[in-house]
């Protein structure tokens, strides 16, 4: 005789549900703490497929009469978002950029660990923030581009150093004599910023014009930071470029 299989009911079910979220932040946590990169959703899936199948399967049985009916990427989501909220109070916050997600040290911070760790990377350059700010906005830009926006000529140390940290990358060529290299940022510059995409950049259009040395000044502070690995952008008493510069 054939036994019927009894099917957890809806309070086993969210204990169970609640388990799998437990120990999903756990292994999030180990993942990220560890990596010396963002991580993309990709590998958090991967690493955490077997949690992920659970917890779908229990949402999207029919008979389990759950009100959670996920798909294994809406739990991965789910989340990721409970590790956010669990550090909301904390020194350290997730943070999602171009390139996935890592956990880092607030900004609010960096004054302390400074103190304590005084051998930090070297600031960077005004003259270097300036072209990142001119390529930043106005991609893809040529180096002749670049020269005259600031109105001056372009040291190629600059240049080298943007394409050391990855932050730029040629894009193709413009079809004029010469065929000059088109320069554009890359996911890595994204990061650095804690930005997922350039449109989160502060708009260009929501302040008059200014003149052309202000304009650049004002962008290059948006990118100004004590240490560029963990750069943030503020809007905060900064008129940002005007979108007629070139």
């Amino acid at each position: 005789m054939s036994k019927t299989l009894n099917r957890p009911s809806q309070e086993v079910q969210l204990t169970v549900l609640e388990r799998l979220q437990q120990q999903a932040l756990l292994r999030l946590e180990a993942l990220l703490f560890s990596s010396p990169q963002p991580l993309p959703q990709a590998v958090l899936k991967q690493a955490l497929a077997e949690l992920l199948t659970e917890a779908a399967d229990y949402s999207q049985d029919p008979d389990s009469g759950s009100d959670r009916v996920r798909t294994v990427q809406q739990w991965l989501n789910v989340w990721l978002e409970a590790l956010a909220e669990r550090y909301a109070e904390s020194a350290v916050e997730l943070l999602h950029s171009a390139s996935g997600y890592r956990l880092q040290v607030r900004a609010e911070f960096a004054s302390l660990i400074g103190s304590v760790w005084p051998e930090r990377p070297q600031k960077l350059s005004q003259a270097l923030l300036e072209t990142l700010a001119v390529i930043a906005y106005h991609q893809p830009v040529t180096r002749a581009d670049i020269e005259k926006l600031r109105g001056v000529s372009l040291n190629s140390q600059i240049l080298r150093q943007l394409f050391e940290r990855q932050w730029i990358q040629e894009q193709g060529v413009r079809e004029v004599p010469g065929r000059p290299a088109l320069l554009v940022t890359t996911a890595r510059f994204l990061d650095a910023f804690g930005l997922t995409a350039l449109q989160q950049l502060p708009s260009l259009e929501t302040m008059p014009p200014l003149v052309m040395a202000d304009r650049i000044t004002a962008v290059s502070a948006l990118l100004t930071t004590e240490d560029a690995e963990t750069a943030t952008i503020t809007t905060d008493a900064v008129r940002p470029l005007s979108q007629d510069a070139l």
